[in-house]
């Protein structure tokens, strides 16, 4: 668990960019688990280890309604459809969000729309989760509440958690194994 700081505009976003090949180093070189992102090859596989949740939930979600949004990268895996249906019930459960599954995306919350987000990285089953200022836009008490969905994450799988914030208070208090 490794939180990330700095100011705005010191270049976390675009770290976490290039940790999951939405960009790529003009000079140097990025290992992810030992792949350097520059090997075109290896391009899938590295994203395919690397999901992001990105500070505004709106800019990724897709769906029409949340299960559909959740159901989207393992539809695209041309995974069996009733697996699908097992993987997504699962991973709303563990979100909190299986009673609002026929909802319309843009009928929720901030802090459920992060969920949502989150759900569609984790049906990916991913070894990185990179989290961008998760708690920009939420409320506090909606914030404590992500913190520890994100904590529980980290806890019961064997998942890399990045956390990327620009104030302190918010990861000091978390169990966190490195600041950066």
């Amino acid at each position: 668990f490794v939180a990330i700081l700095g100011p705005n505009g010191s270049g976390k976003s675009t770290l976490a960019k290039h940790l999951n090949v939405l960009l790529l180093p003009n000079e140097g070189t990025v290992w992810i688990d030992g792949k350097d992102t520059h090997a075109k090859e290896r391009l899938w596989e590295i994203r395919s280890q690397v999901g992001m949740v990105f500070q505004n939930p709106d800019n990724q979600i897709i769906g029409t309604s949340v299960e559909e949004d959740v159901a989207f990268g393992p539809e695209n895996k041309n995974i069996e459809p009733e697996k699908i249906r097992k993987i997504v019930e699962t991973v709303l459960r563990k979100v909190k969000l299986w009673d609002r599954r026929k909802a319309s995306p843009s009928r929720l919350s901030g802090g459920q729309k992060q969920r949502v987000s989150l759900a569609g990285v984790m049906v990916d089953q991913v070894k990185i989760l990179l989290f961008d200022e998760p708690l920009a836009n939420l409320d506090p008490a909606t914030g404590k509440q992500a913190i520890e969905l994100i904590d529980e994450i980290q806890k019961k799988t064997d998942t890399t958690v990045l956390i990327i914030e620009h104030r302190l208070e918010d990861v000091l208090w978390r169990n966190v194994d490195r600041i950066v």
